[in-house]
């Protein structure tokens, strides 16, 4: 498949829409596929006994990727914590929205709201217990430098990481450019990004690839006439 950047990945998106296809549908679809593959990085590392699937989620369709991913790993049984990393707790996307609601009410679900970075911080001291961590922070929408409580969030993924917990990107390592591969500074480095649809041009560059570690390309239903823009 022929790489694409951020900005055509959205049009794609758009034009899905437009065709038929729900963003509450290709959502589903995108989180059930980063739930598959943590599944098998945990089987695989032998990592599901020592401590639950963390899953950072920020304020956008990036974060609500994140929550179903929760929903899904919750149902096969895994532990499972959502850290809301944005100043309110509940998304303002449609999408989203919904799909917070309906892991708000599953009490088998640890949900935390870190809204600065203080207490990003402070979740992020019991960390490396968690057997994979999931990067649902920022995905084809991001600018520039980033602000708080992201850029500690990533900081707080990094330390993680560095003590050996493996982390699973949704769609690109946050602070990663799709188009360029370009990383920010702090951004975040994955063992596996999950990116959607078609692979993204900056996870093909020497730096992009550097982040995002073995990259995995999962289909979401998005139709080929949706890539001819």
């Amino acid at each position: 498949m022929t790489p694409i950047g951020a900005e055509a990945m959205r049009g794609a998106d758009r034009r899905a829409q437009a065709l038929g296809v729900s963003e509450e549908r290709l959502m589903e679809h995108a989180g059930t596929a980063v739930a598959a593959a943590v599944r098998a990085l945990a089987a695989d590392t032998d990592r599901l006994v020592k401590g639950p699937v963390v899953i950072l989620c920020g304020p956008g369709n990036n974060g609500g990727d994140g929550y179903v991913a929760a929903r899904r790993l919750a149902l096969a049984g895994l532990r499972v914590v959502v850290a809301v990393i944005a100043t309110e707790a509940r998304p303002t996307g449609a999408s989203s929205t919904r799909n917070w609601d309906r892991i708000a009410r599953d009490t088998g679900i640890t949900k935390i709201h870190a809204p600065v970075a203080r207490d990003v911080a402070m979740f992020g001291q019991g960390i490396e217990k968690a057997s994979v961590i999931v990067d649902a922070l920022l995905g084809t929408g991001v600018r520039g430098a980033l602000r708080e409580p992201i850029r500690t969030a990533v900081e707080v993924i990094d330390r993680a990481r560095r003590t050996g917990v493996p982390v699973v990107a949704v769609d690109t390592p946050t602070a990663v450019d799709l188009s360029s591969g370009e990383p920010s500074d702090p951004a975040v480095r994955a063992d596996l990004t999950v990116t959607f649809h078609r692979p993204k041009t900056g996870l093909t560059t020497r730096r992009g690839a550097a982040h995002a570690g073995k990259v995995l390309v999962a289909p979401i239903g998005i139709p080929p006439d949706a890539d001819r823009g």
